[in-house]
Order: C-alpha cells, then sequence, then structure tokens
C-alpha cells in the first residue's frame, strides 16, 4: 500500500511528466498548472511524512522554507518561487512558451533536490 506522501510524489512525477507533454503540444495554461502542481505535490508528499501541514499556500511556503534551512540549500525557496509564478501564469496567461519552458526546467530542478527528502 503507498503513503499518502508518497502519493503526492507520484502526482508530483505525474504532472510534470504531463507539464512536458502539454508544453510540446503549446498548450502553456496546462504546462504552467501542472508545474506548478508538480512543485506543490512534491512539497505536500514532505510535508505528509514528517506530519507537517499542507493545507493551503502559505503552509507550503513554511515547509519549503523549513526544508531551505534543514538543507542549507536556498535555492530551494527561489525554485518554489519560480513554480509560483506558473501558478499565477495559469490565471494571467501573460508568460510566452520560452519562459514556461525554462521555469519548467527550474521546477525539474526543484523536484531533483526535493526528492531525496521525501
Amino acid at each position: 500500500m503507498v503513503s499518502q506522501g508518497e502519493e503526492h510524489s507520484n502526482i508530483s512525477r505525474d504532472f510534470l511528466a504531463k507539464a512536458e507533454e502539454a508544453l510540446a503540444e503549446n498548450d502553456l495554461l496546462q504546462a504552467s498548472e501542472k508545474g506548478w502542481g508538480a512543485a506543490a505535490h512534491m512539497v505536500k508528499g514532505i510535508a505528509e511524512s514528517r506530519g507537517w501541514r499542507h493545507d493551503g499556500h502559505r503552509a507550503l511556503y513554511s515547509a519549503v522554507n523549513v526544508l531551505a534551512h534543514e538543507t542549507g540549500d536556498p535555492d530551494i525557496r527561489v525554485l518554489f518561487s519560480v513554480a509560483s509564478a506558473l501558478h499565477s501564469n495559469f490565471y494571467e496567461n501573460w508568460m510566452p512558451q520560452e519562459m514556461v519552458a525554462d521555469d519548467l526546467a527550474q521546477v525539474r530542478k526543484l523536484l531533483e533536490r526535493l526528492e531525496s527528502l521525501s
């Protein structure tokens, strides 16, 4: 049986793959939202496994901040903020394709850094 934390991690990886598919189809809104979802679910998975709250943006940012301090890697905060910009783009549709692609690459880096913590 898969734990809730593992389920969030699995969803994260699935969302990143779907984000890259959407990008290839030039569906920038879905690429953006799936990129955000990938980052958010990875953080939720870690938070769940540690018994931390993860029920909203504030809780996710708090978890990211703790993880950045714990690992000594402040780029975790920066990379999560990039993912948050993708979330905004889903609603505003202001990012050109190149920016969405670059930001998805940053989300991939974030997931790689966080995967060992989940």
